[in-house]
């Protein structure tokens, strides 16, 4: 396995208690967390699905070996994407980085190992 990326607001990330699990947006809607296991996809993912958002967001680097709960790769638009079916438990969380935007609201090439 390895990492996998899940972007989130950056407000929504500030307001995560350290004492709770993550539980994100479509958890209790889709019965997951959005994840994706290639850092250049998810430069697509974001400008496809947030770029009208104007918030800040930041991507959580997660260990999947050390996540707690069924990660499950599925297809959707013809990529495998893996799918967190809980809970993210903190501790799979190895980083979080921001997600950079151009000028024009446009989000920036992610590199997972870039030190920003």
């Amino acid at each position: 396995m390895g990492m996998i990326y899940h972007m989130l607001p950056r407000s929504v990330w500030a307001d995560q208690r350290s004492d709770q699990p993550y539980v994100g947006d479509t958890l209790a809607t889709e019965g997951f967390i959005h994840c994706t296991g290639d850092a250049g996809l998810l430069t697509q993912v974001a400008n496809h699905f947030y770029r009208a958002m104007p918030d800040a967001f930041v991507v959580l680097a997660i260990d999947e070996d050390t996540v707690q709960a069924p990660v499950k790769w599925e297809e959707a638009d013809g990529h495998l994407f893996p799918h967190i079916y809980g809970v993210l438990n903190l501790d799979a969380v190895r980083a979080v980085r921001p997600l950079l935007r151009n000028a024009a609201g446009e989000f920036l090439p992610f590199s997972p190992d870039e030190n920003v």
